[in-house]
């Protein structure tokens, strides 16, 4: 991803509300899946990490890019944006334009 495509997934994000809060759960299997059919729905998430989190944002980051097939557009204190282009989107013509 070029820092051009971020700087306009970023500037999408703003006005996004965070979709999910990570608390003390933490990191887990269902969050993954949840995040996985937002990202198919959607293209760009916004969570929250609470303080009760028992793992950083970067270390959930990190993971949910990993296992949700994502990238961080940005981690910004206790926030996350993840972006993943939808091929559901893509075929009805709905997708992001990024460029």
């Amino acid at each position: 991803m070029t820092s051009k495509e971020r700087a306009r997934l970023r500037s999408l994000a703003v006005n996004l509300q965070p979709v999910f809060q990570i608390g003390k759960e933490g990191y887990n299997a269902h969050l993954v899946q949840h995040v996985d059919e937002y990202l198919e729905a959607h293209e760009l998430i916004k969570l929250s990490v609470l303080d009760s989190a028992p793992e950083t944002a970067a270390q959930l980051a990190a993971s949910l890019a990993g296992d949700t097939r994502a990238e961080v557009v940005a981690k910004i204190g206790r926030k996350l944006i993840l972006y993943r282009r939808s091929e559901t989107l893509a075929r009805q013509g709905r997708a992001l334009v990024l460029a």
